[in-house]
């Protein structure tokens, strides 16, 4: 009897296994939902709709972009999580709904390696610290001068409390002992106007929302939160030059439910890994402030873990609580 059991259990596992490698050899044979946790025209949403659309063509098989905006990525991982672990469902989203909404909302109870699993890092975005000309300061070895020598005297601005703006900001204030005065805005849409307004010192933002204001003198690039600098501004020093591993850069990635095939999760990554390097993607993404990548699933849990302890540390020293 017992052997019995033991070769019925050995052929369902070789059963089930060869479901799973049927299922990937034939894979995609429907439509794959990419679920973006915010609404279109964001970094998530933009690097999702160019990869959808080079996966499409490569696999021959339609790749769709689904926005589902809501509690910072909670919507999301809810959307996700019902739905089967087959590999015809994955998020697109930057790090913060994995780093920071945990941080803010309560209801964030989902984690890497628990509920979601990390498929493919796609790229990064940094972002730059950007100083009004009214401050006086054309570097950031100026600005850090200033700042210490006039503690209280700045203010600056980010797209709201627990923003991945804010947060570095937070972190650079602790590392570098500065006091500066926060001031909070709706969304980069508005924080950007109030810096090239003069209402508030200095911001981080996206390069692309900053470039023409940039040429036309209105305001003045100091550096960037990326462990190197930009090759889209190479004289452009990164933070980390005077901070060593400072590293807030915005991650963009794949995130599968967990129990996704691994093979089907490889086969994304891989495809990715190519599509980044293509010419035209580049292209695209340079012009967006968009650096790729194309990392495997192992290296961007790592990319995850690394991201979650800074931003866990910057939300201590800025005062973050969950509601």
């Amino acid at each position: 009897m017992k052997r019995r059991i033991l070769a019925a259990l050995a052929m369902s596992a070789l059963l089930a296994s060869g479901a799973v490698l049927a299922q990937a050899g034939d894979y995609p044979n429907r439509p794959v939902k990419f679920i973006v946790p915010y609404a279109p025209g964001g970094l998530p949403d933009t690097v999702a709709r160019v990869i959808a659309q080079k996966l499409s063509e490569r696999m021959k098989q339609g790749f769709v972009v689904e926005n589902k905006p809501g509690g910072n990525g909670i919507v999301s991982v809810q959307t996700l999580s019902a739905l089967p672990a087959d590999g015809y469902s994955f998020i697109v989203s930057d790090g913060s709904m994995l780093s920071i909404t945990p941080q803010i909302n309560k209801a964030a109870k989902y984690a890497v390696g628990q509920d979601l699993q990390a498929v493919s890092l796609i790229a990064r975005s940094p972002l730059f610290l950007v100083a009004h000309p009214k401050t006086g300061v054309k570097t950031f070895q100026e600005f850090v001068a200033r700042v210490k020598k006039e503690p209280g005297a700045f203010t600056y601005g980010s797209s709201g409390i627990g923003s991945t703006h804010h947060l570095t900001m937070e972190a650079m204030k602790a590392d570098l002992d500065l006091s500066m005065v926060h001031v909070p805005f709706r969304g980069s849409s508005q924080s950007v106007p109030a810096l090239v307004g003069g209402q508030v010192d200095v911001l981080f933002a996206a390069l692309p929302s900053m470039l023409g204001f940039v040429k036309s003198g209105q305001v003045v690039l100091l550096a960037s939160n990326a462990p190197k600098r930009s090759a889209s501004v190479p004289d452009v020093p990164s933070i980390a030059e005077t901070i060593p591993g400072f590293d807030f850069s915005v991650s963009v990635g794949v995130l599968a439910r967990t129990g996704t095939p691994p093979e089907i999760s490889k086969r994304i990554s891989d495809e990715i890994a190519q599509i980044v390097k293509l010419p035209d993607v580049v292209e695209k993404f340079q012009t967006a402030g968009i650096e790729s990548v194309g990392a495997s699933g192992d290296a961007y849990r790592k990319v995850i873990e690394q991201e979650n302890q800074a931003m866990a540390k910057a939300g201590k020293h800025a005062e973050l609580k969950a509601e």
